[in-house]
């Protein structure tokens, strides 16, 4: 497995796997599915778009862009789809790694989650393993599928040398 820069033809493999966290509706704020078009634009607006390329079948993928603009325009935030068919196989591991990488090469000094969802004990391990540090806690933060809220704890890590 190689992890790598997206291009246009792997959007029909990458598109589905992002739809399938959507639908979820535990982990990313959106709400709406993207298709063929939408998925195109939403992809290409970001700084960079990595995929895990098992053999020519996409298995997960990142996208990783500005947390905000102008003097605060150096902090980057990332989200990470893994399909659900390899979950458990550190594929969201090696995402985030090569994602620290890109955003340091791309000039950018600390990566920021803005709302991972309390719950998501795997991710929350896993970024406190790779050097993470949770910030707080902002309760009530995530309106779940079902509608209950859920509280959502920020994380950052520096790009240092």
């Amino acid at each position: 497995m190689q992890i790598r820069e997206y291009t246009e033809a792997d959007l029909e493999q990458m598109i589905p796997i992002w739809n399938e966290i959507v639908e979820e509706g535990i982990a990313f704020p959106q709400e709406e599915c993207l298709d063929m078009e939408s998925g195109k634009a939403f992809f290409a607006s970001q700084s960079y778009t990595g995929v895990a390329d098992d053999g020519g079948k996409i298995i997960g993928l990142y996208i990783l862009h500005p947390n905000n603009v102008g003097r605060c325009g150096h902090i980057c935030n990332a989200s990470y789809a893994v399909s659900s068919s390899v979950r458990g196989q550190h594929i969201g591991e090696k995402l985030v790694l090569d994602c620290l990488e890109k955003a340091k090469e791309l000039g950018f000094r600390v990566l920021q989650f803005n709302a991972v969802v309390e719950s998501n004990i795997h991710a929350r391990h896993l970024y406190e393993r790779l050097g993470f540090i949770q910030l707080g806690t902002i309760p009530g933060g995530f309106r779940m599928k079902d509608g209950h809220y859920e509280d959502i704890c920020p994380y950052y890590h520096t790009l240092d040398d």
